[in-house]
């Protein structure tokens, strides 16, 4: 075996990394989105072309990818079987999937304790303790991923519609974004009922932006995220000096807004999840006595 494929797969994008079998990354790439709840068909199609770039990167034949195990950290494998169903349509030579929140925790605390948050277009948890971990949220935008670039974005259309019906007051974030489907709310509408949680995530950041600019209603919503995400921080249980990691798109915004208690528990991850995967593929699949840093 010449090389190990770690991957992580989520809402808005796939990203891959090919590494020897000691863990030292060669190449890394990226496609588009890979949660296998919501298109398992797709996802699959994504992670394979986030893995071909990969090898084309690092100046090899894509033709190695079915000689190449790979370990998998992937949104919506943490629900019925479709981690099962991927792994019997993947080509690689061997096929591990995971949660991302697994890949992730690996990579931001090693093999230690501590805890971890992806915040991104979904949300997850997990803490590990003397070896145990354990998992929370992850469930998907519609009936979770509190706090989530996706729920983030669905509620400032929801927003949006109230206060074209007047029943909460407009702002300026609420006029742009009405204008933004032509001022017409039916358009907003017909939007969603296509749009994956990657579409309701585009519009985080802009949220979070009018949020520190003082629009109320966007100060509403993330003042709304913060507290989930707290909440769901609080069930983990942290300790005075656990190490507690962010990680995602909305990670660097979120720091600045929690509470002096999580703030005093943050620290930079080792790695980041796509790392993780990568220390995982070379743990299970090869006999490296350590990861290459």
């Amino acid at each position: 075996m010449d090389f190990v494929l770690g991957i992580d797969g989520g809402g808005t994008s796939c990203r891959a990394a090919l590494a020897t079998p000691d863990g030292r990354i060669l190449a890394r790439a990226k496609s588009g989105a890979a949660n296998i709840r919501t298109d398992l068909t797709g996802a699959r199609d994504n992670i394979v072309e986030a893995a071909r770039q990969a090898f084309l990167a690092a100046g090899h034949t894509p033709e190695l990818i079915e000689a190449t195990p790979a370990v998998l950290g992937l949104a919506g494998a943490n629900v019925g079987t479709y981690r099962q169903q991927l792994e019997t349509i993947l080509p690689f030579s061997k096929s591990r999937v995971e949660t991302d929140a697994e890949i992730a925790l690996e990579g931001a605390v090693g093999g230690g304790d501590g805890a971890m948050a992806i915040l991104g277009t979904g949300t997850a948890y997990m803490a590990r303790k003397n070896g145990s971990s354990r998992a929370i949220g992850g469930w998907g935008f519609q009936v979770g991923d509190q706090g989530s670039g996706a729920r983030i974005g669905r509620d400032l259309l929801e927003q949006t519609l109230l206060a074209h019906d007047g029943i909460r007051a407009a702002s300026p974030l609420t006029d742009e974004m009405l204008a933004v489907f032509r001022g017409n709310p039916e358009d907003l509408v017909e939007f969603t009922t296509n749009a994956k949680p990657g579409d309701f995530g585009g519009f985080a950041p802009k949220v979070f932006e009018r949020a520190a600019a003082g629009d109320a209603v966007a100060n509403w919503i993330v003042g709304k995220a913060v507290d989930d995400v707290e909440a769901a921080l609080g069930v983990l249980d942290l300790r005075d000096g656990d190490p507690l990691c962010l990680l995602g798109g909305l990670a660097p915004l979120y720091a600045l807004r929690l509470s002096p208690r999580y703030q005093a528990l943050l620290k930079p991850p080792l790695d980041d999840a796509l790392g993780g995967a990568v220390r995982m593929a070379v743990r299970l699949f090869t006999d490296a006595a350590e990861v290459a840093p």
